[in-house]
């Protein structure tokens, strides 16, 4: 019994390390199972996320600067102190509209603090705002190029409009347009790209008789993603090139009723109309579409004969969706064109005394937009 009990003894150390040993290796398993795991970092949001959001924090801060500019400049009491004030109330009020605009269901309440490169503090005088609203238009445009289809549309129509109340300033502030931004940059004068390269179409149809069917604008509230199909695009390009075509038409009718003072202008206009409607032509046929020809005439109402100048105000109006719908949908060289076109359909409209609104090329409902955040609210708050 002694030896048994002396061969037992080892078996018995060994079961007891055993049984110790699992008892640590389940206490541990148990442990961290009950640890939770690091959560994986968020992923970055889609570019066309990012440019609304730099968007929405460069309009909210330059909206504060320019109440602030607003309030110093009107309590200066100075006898030109009307004339640059109405500028910048103009400005807040632009931006205002621009903020409520780009507001996402998705931000949070109240917005956080903007964290762009503009600056935080007061800026120094109109030339400053005039600066920063140059500034912030040229990169509005650049996201345009690059962003998805509505957002794309929504961009290109900031920056432009940020880009008209950039120069509105300066001239209030007796400062030079050449100066700004936008205008070393050679963005100015919109002129658009060239006309495409030939592409490998089929042989194309002949061009439909009547008008064609323009493409539905659409809302803020409606965003199309990434570039349209081909039919969309090549539907509205065919829009396109119909408000080129009527503009060229009620440009000459226009040109012999106008004032010596506006004759100028309008030629010039007329050119660039003619210009639009040959690259407008060389885009749809790009796209694989055949190009509507140009009518023999338009009705144009009494009112337009009239009083030629607004009748050609609300002609260039009636283009800025029509581009906004390419930008939206095309993507590539054809978006740059539109991008260009509808800044100098905006700054046309402006010269006969229309408004291009604050997103030109987007139809907006004001009543419809989203109100600014309480946090938002150091600068007057506009419509």
């Amino acid at each position: 019994m002694k030896d048994d009990n002396r061969e037992n003894r080892p078996v018995l150390r060994y079961f007891r390390y055993a049984v110790v040993s699992f008892t640590a290796f389940l206490v541990l398993s148990l442990g961290f199972a009950l640890i939770p795991a690091e959560p994986p970092p968020p992923a970055d949001p889609p570019f066309s996320e990012q440019a609304r959001m730099a968007a929405l924090d460069d309009a909210l801060e330059l909206r504060t600067a320019a109440g602030l500019l607003s309030a110093a400049t009107a309590a200066g009491g100075a006898p030109d102190t009307a004339g640059k004030t109405a500028a910048v109330d103009a400005a807040v009020t632009l931006l205002t509209l621009q903020a409520r605009t780009l507001l996402s269901p998705s931000d949070c309440s109240p917005l956080p603090q903007p964290a762009t490169a503009l600056p935080t503090t007061p800026l120094p005088g109109l030339a400053g705002l005039a600066s920063a609203l140059s500034a912030s238009g040229v990169q509005r445009l650049a996201d345009a190029a690059k962003a998805d289809g509505g957002m794309a549309r929504l961009l290109a129509g900031a920056g432009t409009a940020q880009l008209l109340a950039a120069e509105d300033v300066a001239a209030a502030g007796g400062i030079a347009v050449e100066t700004l931004p936008h205008a070393a940059a050679g963005t100015p004068a919109a002129t658009p790209t060239s006309s495409p390269a030939g592409s490998a179409c089929p042989s194309l149809p002949p061009a439909p008789e009547g008008p064609p069917t323009p493409a539905a604008p659409a809302s803020a509230g409606q965003e199309t993603t990434g570039a349209g199909t081909a039919a969309a695009v090549a539907g509205a390009l065919s829009a396109a090139l119909a408000a080129e075509q009527q503009s060229v038409y009620a440009y000459q009718a226009a040109l012999p009723r106008l004032a010596a003072k506006d004759a100028g202008a309008a030629g010039a206009f007329l050119a660039e109309h003619e210009d639009l409607a040959a690259e407008a032509t060389a885009h749809t046929r790009a796209a694989c579409s055949a190009a509507q020809a140009q009518q023999p005439g338009y009705v144009l109402d009494p009112d337009f004969l009239a009083a030629p100048a607004a009748g050609l105000a609300r002609l260039e109006l009636v283009s800025l969706p029509a581009f906004g719908d390419v930008i939206a949908l095309a993507d590539g060289g054809t978006r740059e064109w539109a991008i260009s076109a509808l800044q100098a359909a905006a700054r046309r409209a402006g010269h006969w005394g229309g408004d291009p609104g604050p997103v030109p090329g987007v139809v907006l409902d004001q009543d419809q937009l989203p109100d600014l955040p309480a946090s938002s609210a150091t600068a007057p708050t506009g419509p």
